[in-house]
């Protein structure tokens, strides 16, 4: 990642975030609408998405563009079709290695407990996968998570059947009896749990491993270049949502629960299993590195 990029941005969100007054980006041109990629899943700026808050920031409308996976994320910047997105880390590196024209810019959710694996009654610890078919959203956070543990705990991974599924594919295999596990995300993981299944590894249990897997703001590059106001009211509006969550967690997962049609103790329980790095802590040598004793 070049952090030089991401830290201009966040630098510029955080002067702007200082300043008075909520109104609309300023500029001298300005897009038909804005084109904001999503999973639909419960995430603290889906308040933006309730109230509008983007739309009155950006001063043109916003289209919500839905998607299934990372991998869909970067088809959908491919061909042009989107202009800003949050998805996972590993699929945003894939995207960036691939010489996508994107640029990351901003560390929105580090992944706690939102993501996890949940397994059939008969598996009671990580080693049982062994002999287990086992599925996961390809190129997504999840996977990254699920290869990660299986190398942290020396797993044999040649005894594990690993499948690539959509979630909502998951859900079907599970039903069917096709899967004894998977490493997703709500809803797909809770309806596991609300069919039979129950959890035993979690993606913040590779944090003590030096693993810290997180999800993205990125944008198109030729949009940042050309609309740089949209891309720093983006920021600025969706630290006010973090803000606005922080300050009363159960309002904003009502919101949000409403807005999405989804279960409230879902919501409750994802919006509670992701920490929230401010934009002043982005920009600090925790996330960014000082330039000297940075691992990669």
């Amino acid at each position: 990642m070049k952090t030089s990029i991401l830290k201009r941005w966040l630098v510029v969100a955080l002067s702007a975030i200082a300043t008075l007054g909520t109104g609309a980006a300023h500029s001298q041109e300005l897009p038909a609408e804005v084109r904001l990629a999503w999973a639909g899943a419960p995430r603290v700026w889906v308040l933006a998405r309730a109230d509008k808050s983007f739309d009155k920031a950006f001063g043109v409308p916003v289209r919500w563009v839905q998607f299934a996976s990372g991998a869909d994320v970067i088809s959908l910047f491919a061909a042009n079709a989107i202009d800003i997105a949050r998805f996972g880390s590993s699929p945003a590196v894939a995207g960036i290695t691939q010489r996508l024209p994107i640029e990351v810019i901003g560390i929105p959710e580090v992944i706690a407990t939102s993501e996890r694996l949940t397994v059939r009654q008969n598996i009671a610890s990580l080693k049982d996968i062994e002999g287990k078919t086992i599925a996961y959203p390809p190129n997504s956070t999840a996977q990254y998570a699920l290869e990660a543990a299986i190398k942290v705990y020396k797993l044999d991974r040649s005894k594990i059947k690993l499948v690539p599924l959509s979630p909502n594919e998951i859900v079907a295999a599970w039903k069917r009896g096709d899967i004894d596990g998977a490493y997703a995300w709500d809803p797909a993981s809770q309806q596991l749990t609300a069919n039979g299944g129950h959890e035993i590894f979690f993606t913040k249990d590779l944090q003590k491993d030096g693993y810290l897997i997180y999800n993205n703001f990125v944008v198109r590059k030729a949009f940042a270049e050309k609309y740089p106001q949209i891309v720093t009211a983006f920021l600025k509006t969706y630290q006010q949502k973090v803000d606005e969550y922080q300050k009363d967690p159960e309002a904003a997962a009502q919101i949000i629960s409403k807005n999405i049609e989804q279960p409230i103790e879902s919501v409750r329980r994802t919006l509670a299993g992701l920490t929230y790095p401010s934009v002043k802590e982005q920009v600090s040598a925790a996330y960014l590195g000082n330039g000297a004793s940075t691992r990669g």
